[in-house]
């Protein structure tokens, strides 16, 4: 008895062997199934809206600065070379730290940048409680 067309030799409709193909979902099966897909769209979700604030972020920051050079003029005092990129209305400022040979801290200052132009280089004083012998960027924020 071969199935031709779905068909056996007598005309019937052939079945497939009992147990072969799997057998229908139980009420469990099928709670697990809308579970899972409930929690792949979740996540898929979740994911989205930290992307979204993630890249807000990175980029919806409006100014951004690097530190060119320093130089400790004194014991008590370091000059440091800013180059500040910002949007052209932005107004905001940026914090500098110094720090000692053991790793202290030894100076913080907040230096404000209010122009109207998108790039500035600007020398900046920050005064320290002993010899700096690092200077770092700390961050730049808008108002």
């Amino acid at each position: 008895m071969t199935a031709v067309s779905g068909r056996d030799t007598n005309g019937t409709a052939a079945r497939p062997p009992e147990g072969r193909y799997g057998s229908a979902l139980t009420a469990d099966q099928r709670a697990d199934r809308k579970l899972k897909a409930v929690g792949a769209v979740l996540g898929v979700l979740l994911l989205g809206v930290v992307g979204w604030f993630g890249y807000d972020a990175l980029a919806g920051s409006k100014i951004s600065a690097e530190v060119i050079k320093w130089d400790a003029v004194s014991a008590k005092t370091v000059e440091v070379h800013l180059e500040v990129r910002k949007d052209a209305d932005a107004k905001g400022y940026c914090t500098l730290r110094a720090q000692a040979e053991s790793g202290a801290e030894v100076g913080r200052a907040d230096f404000r940048f209010d122009q109207s132009r998108g790039r500035i280089d600007k020398t900046v004083t920050l005064r320290t409680t002993e010899r700096a012998t690092s200077t770092s960027l700390v961050s730049c924020h808008t108002d």
